[in-house]
């Protein structure tokens, strides 16, 4: 089962006006605040990062797997999804304690093939 852009839509709603957007990746999506990876979002669940901060909004109950094979993230559970404040706070401050993202270095483009010469 994959996520549906119906939750995406309502997630991405839920979140505003935080500066927060999603990016699929394998099949589900990546959500990103403030161009930091903060949580996924898969099989229509959102599972957070496990930070410093993260006991402060859930408990080890919520941990679980956010894919086969994962570690475990914070699954938010429905009810959660529907309290804003909570929710800007809880990514937010995820955001806010994760470090930068490295910026990409360009990736140096191969010199031209030289034709052969002929004598």
């Amino acid at each position: 089962m994959s996520t549906s852009k119906e939750t995406i839509a309502y997630l991405l709603e839920q979140l505003e006006p935080l500066d927060v957007r999603t990016r699929a990746m394998f099949g589900e999506y990546g959500l990103y605040c403030d161009d930091k990876i903060v949580a996924f979002v898969c099989d229509d669940t959102l599972f957070v990062k496990p930070t410093d901060i993260a006991e402060e909004y859930s408990d080890a109950t919520y941990l679980a797997p956010a894919y086969p094979g994962s570690k475990d993230y914070y699954a938010v559970p429905d009810d959660k999804l529907a309290d804003t404040e909570w929710l800007h706070e809880f990514v937010q401050r995820t955001a806010d304690v994760l470090p930068a993202s490295k910026p990409k270095t360009a990736k140096k483009k191969p010199a031209p093939k030289k034709p052969p010469t002929t004598r």
